[in-house]
């Protein structure tokens, strides 16, 4: 059986339990990066139809998996901020219209709709969960005859709350309203289908539980929208642009499906080498075993600080995403404490967010609990 852990470069004094955060790369993806760095040296190593075209369409095929969509469906773009400012680009809201978002959402996910709200003359309507009250009870329950756009995650980033995206859906669908996601803290993780969920955009930066480089990101784009308007207008997302010899008999028309709203630059020819490996690496090991693996080491990493009053107390908590409540003993910066002892979590409000992968083991939860004994006791 393959050693997950041995393929990538974590010694065994550190603990890294942060992928919420930031993932580590691959070593297999490190490897393909800096042969890029190195091709890079000696440009003449760059084929245009390879690095150009070949190389991000492979990226995009792999990320299409994640969505169990058509690669045609699926944008390059670099960060989810990108994909969301393209979702409020092709949405059309009126004066009155509601935006419904969760309380405490990522910002990058909250003052899109901001803005889209004051240019449109529409209202965001904040959703808040109650105590004992789950994420997508308090989503249904901020619905209202005049919401028109749903924007919120599968799950929360901040407590780990699951939202049930189908029930969602149906809703939001009832009201003629549109759905936007920002899929970054579950996909790879948690399984998605944009065919049971039918998002109009659906968005993940690639960085965190994707493994792979930062400013890479994708973002679906439902056929429905996929005449709509780019952020950009770029030469290499125009028809015929594989054509060097002709860029300047210039083109109105776009490549098919969703690459009109590539990013400018997507074939980046230093990231992109990395990104494959990265979604070859998810891919390979499959977003149900991911899954299954995390579920059981999120909640091994629970059941070891229980006795010191942590608490995994979320409804409906994503499995792989472990949100602790502190209890009155914890010190001050608890998360930074810990990170001088060679544990990496973050610290957000009042919880402690743990984040393991798949390549977290039984010595890092024993590791992991003694430390947090030896800070409490």
């Amino acid at each position: 059986m393959i050693n997950i852990r041995d393929q990538f470069d974590l010694p065994r004094d550190q603990v890294y339990l942060n992928a919420a955060q930031i993932g580590p790369l691959p070593i297999t993806a490190a490897r393909a990066g800096q042969q890029a760095y190195a091709d890079k040296l000696q440009p003449w190593r760059l084929t245009p139809q390879t690095h150009f075209f070949d190389l991000p369409e492979d990226v995009r095929r792999q990320a299409s998996t994640l969505f169990n969509t058509r690669a045609e469906n699926i944008a390059l773009v670099n960060a989810a901020s990108y994909g969301l400012a393209t979702a409020a680009h092709n949405l059309t809201l009126k004066p009155g219209d509601q935006i419904v978002i969760l309380d405490g959402q990522f910002p990058s996910n909250v003052y899109t709709w901001r803005a889209l709200a004051r240019k449109t003359g529409s209202e965001v309507r904040t959703a808040r969960r109650a105590e004992g009250q789950t994420w997508t009870e308090a989503v249904l329950a901020a619905l209202t005859p005049r919401t028109r756009l749903v924007a919120c995650g599968a799950l929360h980033w901040i407590d780990g709350g699951r939202i049930d995206l189908e029930a969602v859906s149906d809703a939001a669908r009832t009201r003629g309203a549109a759905l936007v996601l920002d899929l970054t803290q579950s996909l790879g993780m948690m399984a998605f289908d944009v065919q049971r969920i039918d998002p109009d955009f659906a968005v993940a930066a690639a960085y965190k539980w994707l493994l792979a480089p930062y400013a890479v990101g994708f973002l679906y784009v439902a056929p429905r929208h996929q005449n709509g308007q780019p952020l950009e207008e770029n030469w290499i997302n125009r028809a015929r642009s594989e054509d060097f010899s002709r860029l300047i008999d210039y083109c109105d028309s776009y490549q098919p499906g969703a690459r009109r709203f590539d990013m400018g630059e997507h074939s980046n020819h230093q990231l992109m080498p990395a990104a494959l490996e990265s979604l070859q690496f998810i891919n390979d090991l499959g977003v149900a075993h991911i899954a299954h693996l995390c579920a059981q080491t999120s909640q091994a990493l629970a059941e070891s600080v229980k006795p010191l009053g942590f608490a995994a107390d979320t409804p409906d908590r994503a499995g792989h995403y472990l949100s602790l409540s502190l209890p009155d003993a914890a010190p001050d910066h608890l998360a930074a404490r810990l990170r001088e002892r060679g544990v990496h979590v973050s610290q957000r409000g009042s919880r402690l967010r743990v984040s393991a992968h798949v390549y977290t083991d039984e010595q890092d939860v024993d590791v992991f609990a003694n430390t947090m004994r030896a800070l409490l006791t």
